[in-house]
């Protein structure tokens, strides 16, 4: 990848970020359903790592993972080891045998986010000794809210995957001019 399509890709993915991580921790706590917020930022993570492989994966589970720790003022890591290791598996799984469409996006989504929940649901368990039956009827309610959001979501990723691809035609472009300059400066 070059330079240019590189920086275009990181930081429209930050802007990716930044915006879900304004709206799962600031507009989405007031506006509960049942008591219950959306968990939006392991679906960026799940969706760019479909959309661009493991390597974009891994790294926008990383820092997903510390804003979705720090949104959930959840201690510090949990979320950031799950979202990290699921986009490196989720993007390896679409570099080698799943298709990049969003029925697979939506079923991948749907196993993070439950993953998601029971890194929540874990230390209300055992540290708290809230009963499991309760807690599993709120992660499985979360998770369908969450999973209500995979569209519009996934239509940010794929239009960022269209300007990123569109910008590689035009560094692409630019190459072939610029050497085109310096054959016919050279005769």
């Amino acid at each position: 990848m070059k330079r240019k399509t590189l920086i275009i890709t990181v930081i429209l993915h930050a802007l990716l970020l930044i915006l879900v991580f304004i709206f799962q921790g600031l507009i989405f706590p007031y506006i509960r359903i049942a008591g219950i917020t959306p968990l939006l930022l392991p679906l960026v993570s799940t969706g760019v790592a479909i959309s661009q492989g493991r390597l974009a994966g891994g790294v926008t589970g990383i820092f997903a993972g510390l804003l979705c720790d720090l949104a959930l003022n959840e201690p510090v890591g949990l979320f950031t080891i799950l979202l990290t290791f699921t986009g490196l598996l989720v993007g390896t799984l679409a570099d080698t045998t799943v298709t990049r469409a969003f029925m697979t996006y939506f079923l991948l989504s749907a196993v993070v986010l439950v993953l998601s929940a029971f890194i929540q649901m874990f230390p209300l368990m055992y540290l708290s000794g809230i009963p499991a039956q309760e807690l599993m009827g709120t992660a499985i309610w979360q998770t369908v809210y969450s999973l209500l959001f995979t569209f519009p979501i996934w239509a940010l990723i794929k239009s960022i995957g269209k300007r990123i691809e569109r910008s590689k035609v035009t560094i692409g472009a630019q190459t072939v001019r610029k050497a085109r300059k310096v054959r016919k400066a050279r005769k």
